[in-house]
């Protein structure tokens, strides 16, 4: 179990874990930066369709990136539940940040493509990335059951279990 190791290496396995998590997510980042901006100022789609849409696309490239980098290690048994899960946290996610843009955009006015852009694409990414870090880790990508179920003390020590 993660009791017996030390907090240190605990910290040390979630920063390593979140770092990789970031680089996919500043991956999935481009891609939604720049679906984003094709859909809303070049196509001339409205903020929250450019918005769905460009969410949509960087969650399709942050499963790659997430399933075969950052959680590569994770349990792969249930592929159906895996991706049914992060469909569903992802989902979760999109309404976030596209919340906070529907809210800047719609409710205080602010609509120019500047106004645009950090709303979506800074605090509700920022606050829709932590929602994702926490139920990926937690949910989707989990711990494989040997890892899981480990001994808290070493088999053959001696001592009382």
């Amino acid at each position: 179990m993660n009791e017996e190791r030390p907090l240190r290496d605990r910290l040390r396995g979630v920063a390593r874990e979140a770092a990789k998590f970031g680089t996919v997510g500043a991956f999935g980042f481009l891609v939604n930066v720049v679906v984003f901006n094709v859909c809303a100022q070049v196509l001339g789609l409205a903020p929250i369709r450019s918005g769905v849409i460009a969410t949509s696309a960087a969650i399709c490239t942050n499963y790659v990136g997430n399933r075969y980098w950052t959680y590569r290690h994770r349990d792969r048994s249930g592929r159906r539940r895996e991706i049914a899960l992060f469909v569903l946290f992802s989902c979760v996610g999109m309404v976030i940040e596209n919340g906070v843009l529907a809210l800047s955009h719609y409710g205080l006015g602010l609509t120019s493509a500047l106004a645009d852009n950090l709303a979506k694409n800074v605090v509700g990414l920022g606050i829709g990335s932590l929602f994702r870090f926490w139920s990926y880790r937690t949910w989707v990508f989990r711990r494989a059951s040997a890892e899981r179920e480990r001994p808290s003390r070493p088999v053959g020590s001696g001592a009382p279990r």
